[in-house]
Parts: structure tokens; C-alpha cells; sequence
């Protein structure tokens, strides 16, 4: 969406709709959970820059406490976007198997700690080449599948060899493990904690084979924001790759410790009938993964019908509290997603803007 910057201080109900708003005492909320989580403990958060695309943002969470000074990034694209940010320390958790964007990683790792994730020995042979000739070094992490499905070493056989491999060549600097997981639904505190320890525990298992052939692991990253808590607790686990609770998402509001600090305000445009409100925000600003539509942010009976292009249709169960010309807000369930639809997001405390956070890392497909 477009680039807009309202001054510091302009009200939020003088602001220009569709807009992206971050509530800061949500967010900092948010930030105080990790932080007290993490303290005194080995295991930290490596905060996952995909969710929030702004360095602004992951630089909070680091001056709050509780992280390894560094953040993930899924694509070497999001990785540039935060060291021109400031950040220096980066973990790419996606591969990168071409030749083009290993030279970029290798540009990067002479201006930051930069680490790759690896599942294949074509590609830790290729960045070595790279990395060598471009006279740099580049961590190197090996990905563990144990639930996604996607990139990793499905057996831990394999995840040795990888590590002896990339311990031997030169321009590379084996550091860990690392894997993603999920867990579909809401589940309760017990389920989080049996699931979590189960597929953490598959990452472990690689990173046990590798030690016992005498490669030290210097990394274990694993967890998500839905096991940040499991992942604490359990020993070797040396980071947390957890993106979602710093904006939360609808998604995962089963973990009610955390606010949804995150939201697009809009305004209704129409009401065209008894019961029906139509607003300003379509998913062009809002987004509906997998077809599932945003939440509405109050008053009680109202709820979002429809997410079309550029508008939104609402219902009540009675009459419509809504008018022409009032304000709402809208939850994205997946707040990556919401965020990359925008330039910026405004920060707003005590009901005025304070601050413009630019989402540079937006549309880093790359």
C-alpha cells in the first residue's frame, strides 16, 4: 500500500484509512514476554523477521532482552533489507541453492555474521566455491525436516555427513542444526508441550550423531512462537526461531499470554441495508490466508462476512452499531502476510502516532 507517513502526533482518528497500526504497549508487551522467558536461561529468541519486515521492530526486542542479538530472515532479500538496518547477525532459515544469491550471502557475510540453512551437499560444495573465491566465510546450519514437510535432512545419517562435509571445505563454517515444526489447530498448553518436545527432539537427535563424530555444535535452532516456552526448557535447544507473537496473528490467539498488537484500521464507507457495513479495507491491505477471513476488532455481534479487492463487508446480529464515517479495526490471522501489504507501519501509543516504522523488508521474495 502506498507510502503514507502521517506527522508524529496526528490522532488515529484523523489518520488516513486503509492504514497498518502497530499498538507499541502491545508490541512492548509482547517483548517483556521473551525477555522474561529468556533471562538467566542459555536458550534465546532469534526473533523471525518475516513476520514483522522492519528492523525498527526486531531492534525492540533486542534492546528489551532475551534474544541472541541476531534475527531469522527466510530469504537473503529480507537479509540485506535488515543489515542495511543495523542488524548483524542473520540466520537465513530458507535454502539457497543458486549461484547469483550465494554471491549476494557472501556479500553479506563481509559486513555481518551471516548463516545459511543446508540440506544438500551440491549446494554446501557451490558455497564453498563462492564463499572462497569471494575470500569470505559463511556459517553454515543444517535443517532438520521433522514436520514440514519441505526443506531438511529427513534421516540423521544424513545430517553427519552434511556436517562433516561442510566441516571440511573451505569458505564455510559449520555451526548447527536447525528445524521448523507446526502444530494445525489450537491446542492447549499440554498438547504444546508433548508436540514441541517430540519434534525438538529430532533436531537434538542430528545434533547428538554430529557431536559423537567430534564436530562441535555451536547452534541448536528450533521452536516456533507456539513452543517459545517448550523450547526453554529443554536442554541443548540454544535458540528459538519465533516470528509470530511479536504482532500475533488471529491465528494463535490460544496463546492469549500475548496481545494482537498488530492491525489495520479502516472506515466504513456504506451502510446499505439494516445489519451491513461495508469499509475501506479489501485484501489488497489485509490479506485472508487460506481463505480465512480477518477478525473484527469490536464493538460485540459485529463480524467480517466478506473480504473483497478493496472493501470489507460486515454483519451484526442486530442492529448495526456502525456508521457512515466510524472507525474499526481488523486482526489479519496471519500477521506476515498483513505486514507485507504495506510501506510502513505507524506506531501509535495514547491514541496519536509515535513513531513510522518502515517495512523495508516487504516484498523480499528473493
Amino acid at each position: 500500500m502506498e507510502n503514507y507517513r502521517p506527522p508524529v502526533g496526528t490522532p488515529i482518528d484523523e489518520l488516513d484509512t486503509p492504514c497498518l497500526l502497530v499498538d507499541l504497549d502491545l508490541v512492548e508487551h509482547n517483548f517483556a514476554i521473551i525477555a522474561d522467558t529468556y533471562a538467566g536461561t542459555v536458550c534465546k529468541m532469534r526473533e523471525h523477521s518475516k513476520d514483522i519486515k522492519t528492523p525498527l521492530l526486531a531492534r525492540m526486542q533486542m534492546s528489551a532482552g532475551g534474544t541472541v542479538g541476531g534475527v531469522c530472515t527466510a530469504k537473503t532479500a529480507e537479509a540485506e533489507a535488515m543489515i542495511e538496518g543495523g542488524i548483524d547477525d542473520i540466520l537465513i532459515t530458507s535454502e539457497v541453492p543458486t549461484a547469483d544469491k550465494l554471491e549476494r550471502v557472501c556479500a553479506l557475510a563481509r559486513r555481518a555474521d551471516v548463516k545459511v540453512t543446508v540440506d544438500d551437499p551440491r549446494n554446501v560444495r557451490l558455497l564453498s566455491e563462492i564463499a572462497e573465491a569471494n575470500d569470505t566465510t559463511v556459517g553454515v546450519v543444517i535443517e532438520v525436516d521433522t514436520s514440514m514437510g519441505r526443506g531438511g535432512v529427513r534421516a540423521v545419517n544424513q545430517g553427519v555427513e552434511l556436517a562433516k562435509l561442510a566441516s571440511s571445505l573451505p569458505g564455510v563454517s559449520f555451526k548447527g542444526v536447525m528445524s521448523h515444526q507446526t502444530l494445525p489447530g489450537r491446542p492447549d498448553k499440554e498438547t504444546r508441550m508433548i508436540e514441541g518436545r517430540r519434534y525438538i527432539q529430532m533436531c537434538l537427535d542430528v545434533k547428538d550423531a554430529i557431536e559423537a563424530e567430534g564436530i562441535p555444535v555451536e547452534i541448536v535452532s528450533s521452536g516456533e512462537s507456539w513452543s517459545y516456552d517448550v523450547a526453554a526448557t529443554i536442554e541443548g535447544v540454544t535458540e528459538v526461531e519465533g516470528g509470530t507473537y511479536a504482532l500475533m496473528g488471529s491465528n494463535y490467539t490460544y496463546m492469549d499470554e500475548f496481545e494482537r498488537a498488530g492491525r489495520v484500521l479502516g472506515t466504513v464507507l456504506s451502510t446499505p441495508r439494516p445489519g451491513v457495513a461495508i469499509g475501506d479495507v479489501g485484501h489488497r491491505a489485509m490479506g485472508a490466508p487460506n481463505g480465512v477471513l480477518p477478525d473484527f476488532g469490536g464493538p460485540a455481534g459485529v463480524s467480517v462476512e466478506a473480504l473483497h479487492e478493496h472493501h470489507v463487508v460486515l454483519r451484526s446480529e442486530g442492529n448495526m452499531p456502525l456508521e457512515v464515517g466510524d472507525n474499526f479495526y481488523l486482526f489479519s490471522g496471519q500477521s506476515d502476510i498483513m505486514v507485507n501489504r504495506w510501506d510502513n507501519m505507524i506506531g501509535v501509543r495514547n491514541g496519536a502516532v509515535e513513531v513510522i516504522m518502515p517495512i523495508t523488508a516487504r516484498g523480499c521474495h528473493h
